[in-house]
Order: C-alpha cells, then structure tokens, then sequence
C-alpha cells in the first residue's frame, strides 16, 4: 500500500534480481521463445503475435507488499505473452520521475505507475499520453482523473478502514483509548483517515489519546521508538489499543509492545505481508486484526486492464479492489503456519478475482 511500501516470501536477493534483470531490458521467456502463426479469437492487436512491452513504475519499495504487487504484474504481463520491465524508486521521487520519463521516450507500449503521489506525476502523466501509451496508476493522485485515458486503481481504502476501526469499536464495546498511527500526504492515507474521523465522530466512547507518523526507509523503526515512548507514558490501563492504517506502523507497534511485555494492548491495522501474518501467529501476539487485499492481485488486474486498453476495449476511469478482514483467532486455527500464499486457505477468495479477465486473454495465456 502506501509508499515506502503487503507477499509471497521473496528473499532480498531474489527480489534484487527480479528489479535488476527486468529494469536493464534483458529478454524474458515470453519475448524470446513466442510461438509462430496468427493466434485466433482474440483482439487484433495481440492476433499475429507482435512484442508488447510494458514498464511497471513503482515509487515506493523494499516491502513485501512491493515485492508482490510487482511479481504479480510481472507475472500476469508474462502469462499474455508480453515483456514486462519493472522499477521500483524505493521512495526517491527523482528517480521515480527519470523512470517516467524515460518510459515515454522508449518503445513501450503501456505503463504502470504505482504511487505517484504529486502533481509531477501528473504531468508526467500527460506525456506518456501524449505519445499514445497506455496508462493504469495504482494508490496515486487523484488529480490523475484530468489526464484523459488513465485508469486510476486502489485498495479499497474506505472498506479497509471500516472493517478494522469496527472490529475495534465491537470489541472494546464503543469505549477505549487509542493511539493513532497514520501520516499524511498520501492518497490512501488521506481516504482512510476520513473513515477513521467519522468512526469517532460516530463512537464518542473511543479516544485518541496520542498519535504518530512518519513515512520513512526505517517507518517500522521509528515507529517502535515511538510506541515505546508512548507505552511508558500510558501505563496499564492508560492504553487499549493502536489503530495502525499502515502495516509497516503495526510492525513497529508490535515489536514495542512485545519488548515491553504491554500484550494488553491490542493492534488493529490495514495491509498484509508474510512479516505480519508472522508478527501475528506469534505467541501472545497484540496483533488481532488487519484489514488486506492480495497486492500480488492487484498487480495482476492492473495488467488486466492495462492489456484492455492496448486492446482498445473500455475501462473504467476508477477501480477499487474488494477488502478482507484477517484475524489472529482464524490464522491460529490452521495447524500449520500461515503465510501469504496459504491465506487462501484462510481467508475465502484470498488473491482471486476474475475482474477483467476476457475469454481472449485466457486464449493469450494458453498460447504463450
């Protein structure tokens, strides 16, 4: 989600060589080895088998939730018999603009911008336009909606926030004292707060007594310092509860209050990884619910709808993926470990979504 980051268990150096190999324009399987003759009952564009290439563009990295969003785009490119190069700026907006600009400048066909969070990306935007490629954003500006042609994906923010804050409220009976941990600045972030301001608006009995946020290369690092200060300031019964709308804020929360034995206070957050479900299968974990969608999914329908333009079907202007809310009382009851790619077993419908999956393109997948 957010920047500077929700799973399949990428090492680093896997995920090292899956940026390095793919953002040089080395040749990939699908590129290399396409099978000859037209292909039929399926667009014109894809009909006699001619490259497409396509860059995926992220701003923020060095998470799983980056590590799958992009597996998962890369993968589902790959599937339709595309070359996909990908990028991650690991959060330095200069590098994250140079990569824009270059993809307008170089044989792509479409690009994928993931967390364009200003108003350069905008005018970034534009140019990729104007050069006649195909454009899906994922978690960037809103203002995106003026750049004709752009289709602009999210997470679902507001039920994400829904279903964690009324856990929280349900579980606490409509009184507790919470911390806050969220920043602003960022498209998700700011729709998810204006779920968090109604919900205690709604629920008086629920008081913010402190709050933080940093977006940062070390956010779960400073975030630990942070909740460590607050738990010695809030004793037992002070402090109920940390509402975390950030996943790399619940990581530093439940360090902190591991390190200070303080399991009484519980943590309701959004966005998933392999780290988290390990934080919360923990014994005597805090953490007891986080609100997710499959980043590796959303990845794979960004292709989706990307591969539709280049098809020159319609797509929508805006598009949010549905919500789960994950459990440490579900993930306990399975008798093994739980990570991202067995939460399916979890979780009903974890990762699946047939949305803009054309009959064509499953054509495309058995071809290639």
């Amino acid at each position: 989600m957010i920047k500077i980051a929700k799973k399949l268990a990428v090492s680093g150096l896997a995920l090292t060589l899956l940026l390095t190999g793919c953002s040089t324009g080395e040749k990939t399987a699908s590129s290399d080895e396409k099978k000859p003759g037209k292909i039929e009952n399926v667009p014109e564009r894809f009909a006699n088998g001619e490259e497409v290439k396509v860059k995926v563009i992220r701003k923020i990295g060095g998470d799983d939730h980056t590590a799958q969003f992009l597996a998962g785009a890369k993968k589902e490119g790959e599937d339709l018999g595309f070359k996909v190069d990908i990028f991650t700026a690991n959060g330095d907006t200069a590098k994250f603009h140079d990569a824009i600009e270059q993809a307008a400048n170089q044989d792509y066909d479409g690009v994928i911008i993931s967390h364009g969070d200003d108003a350069a990306t905008v005018d970034a935007v534009k140019k990729l336009r104007e050069k006649d490629k195909s454009v899906v954003t994922f978690d960037s500006v809103e203002d995106l909606k003026q750049v004709d042609g752009v289709t602009l994906t999210s997470q679902d923010d507001k039920a994400l926030a829904t279903l964690s804050l009324d856990q929280l409220v349900k579980d606490f009976n409509g009184k507790a004292n919470i911390a806050y941990l969220w920043v602003d600045g960022f498209p998700p972030m700011v729709r998810r707060n204006a779920v968090y301001e109604e919900t205690l608006k709604n629920n008086p009995g629920i008081k913010e007594v402190e709050r933080f946020g940093v977006a940062a290369a070390d956010t779960s690092v400073q975030t630990q310092n942070a909740v460590q200060a607050m738990l010695k300031k809030y004793p037992k019964g002070k402090l109920d509860a940390i509402y975390a709308t950030w996943d790399a804020f619940a990581i530093g929360a439940a360090r902190a209050i591991k390190e200070a034995g303080r399991d009484e206070v519980k943590i309701y957050g959004i966005d998933v990884s392999n780290a988290d479900l390990q934080l919360m299968q923990e014994k005597g974990s805090s953490w007891k619910y986080t609100a997710a969608v499959d980043p590796s999914l959303i990845g794979k329908i960004d292709m989706r709808i990307l591969a539709k333009k280049l098809a020159g079907e319609d797509t929508p202007q805006e598009y949010a993926l549905d919500a789960s809310l994950i459990s440490q009382k579900e993930l306990s009851s399975s008798k093994d470990p739980v990570n991202m790619e067995s939460l399916k077993s979890v979780v009903p419908n974890w990762g699946k979504s047939a949305e803009f999956e054309e009959d064509w393109m499953k054509t495309l997948k058995e071809h290639y």
